[in-house]
């Protein structure tokens, strides 16, 4: 399976633009800039784009992990928060925050489930950053 994005940018680095555009059409022309990115600006970003990509990653593969221990999850809200060291022009973390509606399910089984979904998922694979983790299951 291949899937494929579009950038097209205009301009210098910091008073260019460009825009975003996904095979599926979900962004389409969707616009970012450097005050997207390293301000306040209007637009996306690829590190939230990132964050987006690594949440629902995780979160479906927990999912699919949960099923094969016998567990169907009521809710997985996931947030990844991707940290972009300037100074090192580089992504070094994403740090995922997960709150897990899963009945019956153990805390033991759970973390054992939630550390295979980071491990494995396909964007924890790809980042070549430090992946952490909050989990917090309720009743």
């Amino acid at each position: 399976m291949k899937r494929h994005a579009t950038a097209v940018w205009n301009g210098s680095g910091k008073e260019g633009n460009g825009v975003l555009t996904t095979q599926s059409g979900v962004l389409s022309n969707t616009q970012y800039s450097f005050n997207s990115r390293f301000a306040e600006g209007i637009g996306t970003n690829p590190e939230e784009l990132i964050a987006a990509a690594h949440a629902g990653c995780f979160a479906m593969k927990l999912s699919f992990v949960l099923g094969a221990a016998g567990f169907t999850a009521e809710s997985l809200e996931a947030t990844a928060h991707i940290n972009l060291d300037t100074a090192q022009g580089k992504i070094t973390e994403s740090h995922l925050v997960l709150k897990a509606k899963v009945p019956g399910i153990g805390k033991e089984k759970f973390d054992e489930c939630v550390a295979d979904a980071k491990a494995n998922c396909p964007i924890s694979l790809l980042l070549n950053a430090a992946i952490s983790i909050e989990a917090e299951l309720s009743a």
